[in-house]
């Protein structure tokens, strides 16, 4: 029986799903993401993945963020951030949710 592809984007908005994300390189060699973070910016959506596999030029403490589009047949696709303006704002923005959890964690806990 053949397993039916998801949608990328009904991948990463599932909170239920923990599984590695398997993205292909130009040359075609898969490479596992663990998913860090999904952040609506400007209409878009991105998200922030990190390397479960070994990435040339990319230490093991770094993600990646990728902007969500489509392709000709309207599947979503995962298209890395060029811009880094842009990556940096994903990123402040993930981190300034961190910091919004982290302060709401506090007063719950008082």
């Amino acid at each position: 029986m053949e397993k039916e592809e998801m949608d990328v984007l009904d991948i990463l908005l599932d909170e239920e799903n923990d599984d590695p994300i398997s993205l292909f390189d130009e040359n075609d060699n898969e490479i596992k993401f663990e998913q860090v973070a999904i952040i609506p910016e400007n209409e878009k959506i991105y998200a922030i993945l990190k390397p479960i596999d070994e990435m040339e030029g990319v230490e093991d403490d770094e993600a990646i963020v990728f902007v969500v589009d489509q392709d000709e047949e309207g599947n979503s696709v995962l298209i890395v951030e060029k811009d880094e303006p842009t990556a940096i704002k994903v990123f402040d923005k993930y981190y300034q949710l961190l910091d919004e959890a982290e302060e709401e964690s506090k007063k719950e806990n008082k």
